[in-house]
């Protein structure tokens, strides 16, 4: 009776140098202990320069290894059925003045982006407009609105995105995270089917 193996790829693996892919890099195995140990050790695709930055390993060529090298096992794969290995190299130390001028451009843009905001919308009229209607008086600023609506504006900025600086207020994941998290969901379907997919005749004992 053939032993039954659950085999379930993880869905991204970031390697950072160029080794060989084994079985245990990118999946997860329920099986006897024994079996496991030599099952992990399974070379699948030797990574090289031209495989560039991304790959792609396919469960059924997880399979196919698996049940070559161990005819004796049943596999069943459960989860994704690709992996993505994003091979990275060592990143710099981004520059000072490089962080100060991104930060400058960020600041200025988000500043623009909201005085026009304020002025499609008559923002000063309409707190000029308030003040009058509780005061019964006419000024041209109302400070007394204007800086906490200021300081609210602020505030609510950061409740929405949900980070002072590095930290986050709560485990809530804020707007910006769950678009950032569609957006890599997108792209790495978009991977598994373009990009530089490991195939079956490819000989992971090939340097």
């Amino acid at each position: 009776m053939a032993q039954i193996v659950y085999l379930r790829l993880r869905k991204k693996v970031d390697m950072t140098s160029y080794r060989p892919v084994l079985l245990k890099d990118i999946a997860y195995l329920a099986c006897s202990l024994s079996l496991k140990q030599k099952l992990e050790t399974i070379p699948l695709h030797y990574i090289t320069k031209k495989d560039k930055n991304i790959i792609v390993i396919d469960g059924v060529l997880v399979i196919e290894k698996m049940a070559e090298l161990f005819p004796e096992i049943e596999v069943q794969l459960i989860g994704p059925a690709q992996t993505i290995i994003t091979i990275t190299t060592k990143k710099r130390k981004p520059a000072i003045w490089m962080v100060a001028g991104i930060w400058l451009l960020l600041f200025v843009g988000a500043a623009m982006a909201i005085m026009n905001f304020h002025y499609d919308v008559s923002m000063e009229a309409v707190q000029q407009k308030l003040h009058f209607m509780l005061t019964g008086e006419k000024v041209k600023h109302p400070f007394w609105i204007q800086v906490p609506y200021s300081i609210g504006l602020g505030l609510g900025m950061i409740l929405f995105f949900n980070h002072i600086f590095n930290k986050k207020i709560n485990e809530e994941p804020s707007p910006l995270e769950v678009e950032v998290f569609k957006y890599q969901q997108s792209m790495d379907d978009y991977v598994t089917i373009n990009e530089n997919k490991v195939e079956n005749n490819d000989d992971p004992r090939s340097t």
